[in-house]
């Protein structure tokens, strides 16, 4: 989902742009859902009724073809009884010929928006192959928060050459996300790095982001970050900087990761604080 959103954006955003114009209940269907205007859901709906006045005259029956043949496996009746009150509530319209125009401009910027979530499709999928036939694929997706995808970007950003990074120091400050730490006299500064790879920090916020739900120990030194006061994204960026420790010494030995090594001090914190 990640490449798709990526490579058809440019295509999503001038159909949100269109959808804005004259096409409110569009908008309002399928913007909050996960992926957007690039589900296949909406790119089939929208294609089944291109204007407001089509949309308002879909049937249950048509709506739950056209979730069937988009793929969905479940719910169909609940969602289609979403779709078809947000189709037939009131909305502020056009005219029925401008309506009628940006119907036609909106089904050419469809078949684009198809073509360009079928080519970041077959992407994901060629990395996906790609990615588990490194070596180094079954250590990486050891970590929680790390998939195929994310994973492989991970990978790419890195490199597979193990004497490219000295020490784990190295690696964390090629990614950004050891803190720079100056003294002069009696005054201590530290700061984030702004001199640094960022593909690769893009990458590790999302990493770290995912892991709060994959890990129990992420999610306590998570927790623990923000009640000292950091910030959301100073709190991800060091358990992203915990992580890339871990993942440099599993490199080296060729080790998969441990949950408990990897947040054993703090569990033994917490344990020692427990009643």
């Amino acid at each position: 989902m990640l490449i798709v959103t990526a490579r058809a954006r440019p295509r999503t955003n001038q159909v949100r742009s269109l959808l804005r114009e004259y096409y409110p209940a569009a908008l309002h269907a399928f913007q909050g859902k996960d992926g957007g205007l690039t589900r296949p859901v909406a790119r089939v709906i929208l294609a089944m009724a291109p204007t407001p006045a089509k949309a308002a005259k879909l049937t249950l029956a048509q709506l739950r073809a056209g979730l069937k043949g988009s793929g969905r496996t479940r719910a169909f009746d609940t969602e289609a009884e979403r779709l078809r009150g947000i189709f037939r509530a009131e909305y502020a319209r056009q005219l029925p010929a401008v309506e009628d125009a940006f119907g036609h401009q909106l089904l050419a910027l469809l078949k684009q928006l198809d073509a360009a979530c079928q080519a970041a499709d077959d992407l994901a999928a060629a990395v996906e192959t790609a990615f588990h036939q490194h070596t180094d694929s079954e250590i990486l997706l050891s970590f929680p928060g790390l998939g195929p995808l994310l994973g492989a970007r991970v990978l790419a950003e890195i490199g597979d050459d193990r004497t490219r990074f000295a020490d784990a120091r190295a690696l964390k400050a090629y990614v950004g996300s050891a803190p720079i730490n100056r003294a002069s006299g009696k005054k201590h500064f530290g700061g984030r790095r702004f001199v640094k790879n960022n593909r690769l920090m893009n990458a590790g916020f999302l990493w770290a982001f995912a892991a709060l739900q994959a890990s129990p120990g992420a999610n306590a030194r998570y927790r623990r970050r923000r009640e000292h006061g950091d910030w959301h994204a100073a709190a991800q960026r060091n358990l992203l900087n915990r992580f890339l420790g871990q993942l440099h010494h599993c490199l080296q030995t060729r080790e998969h990761f441990d949950e408990h090594r990897a947040f054993a001090p703090l569990a033994s914190h917490l344990q020692a604080g427990a009643p």
